[in-house]
């Protein structure tokens, strides 16, 4: 006679999430040789989240500046303009990127925009026009901008292959392939 085992019809069936290893991408930037602040570095790959979370940023503005004077976000991001200044500002952005008017605005009054889709916004005042701004949005969950240095660190990346862009004001960007993992330091240069 011959037995016949069958598997329950439902079993139990035990799901373990894994997380891939993470590194940190850290490097330079230079430009005819010297280091380079306000330039945005980020990473797109497969394994790269762009699903953005509620994100908030900041660019303020103070004594008749923006700050900081580049500023990367997530797209998705919502990006609020508070004036701490001592003057009145109306803050727009009118070509490429995100485009807007925020109107007048008094000392203490904060205004906010939605930075919804990848691109460069160009950010002035129209009462002062010594006042520039850059917001990046870009369609990645890995950023960073360089410091005064010229330096830059990319945290909590997911290992394996990945696109570094660089872009910097009035240069063109730079890109291509990196392997993200085992102590990878970056170096962007512009000639």
């Amino acid at each position: 006679m011959t037995a016949l085992v069958c598997a329950p019809a439902n079993p139990t069936v035990e799901l373990v999430a894994r997380q891939a290893p993470l590194a940190d991408v850290s490097g330079t930037v230079r430009v005819d040789g010297r280091p380079r602040k306000d330039v945005v570095v980020w990473l797109e790959g497969p394994a790269a989240p762009v699903a953005p979370e509620t994100r908030t940023a900041v660019l303020d503005q103070r004594n008749l500046e923006f700050a900081p004077r580049v500023l990367a976000v997530q797209a998705g991001t919502r990006v609020e303009m508070p004036n701490n200044d001592r003057v009145f500002h109306n803050v727009f952005s009118f070509k490429d990127g995100k485009q807007f008017d925020l109107g007048l605005y008094p000392v203490g009054t904060t205004r906010a925009v939605n930075f919804d889709r990848p691109g460069l916004a160009r950010i002035f005042c129209n009462i002062h026009p010594n006042m520039a701004a850059y917001v990046l949005a870009v369609d990645a969950a890995y950023f960073a901008v360089t410091n005064a240095e010229g330096r830059f660190t990319i945290r909590g990346v997911p290992v394996g292959a990945a696109t570094y862009h660089a872009w910097r004001p009035g240069a063109d960007a730079r890109t291509g392939p990196i392997e993200v993992g085992g102590g990878l330091v970056l170096e962007i240069v512009w000639p």
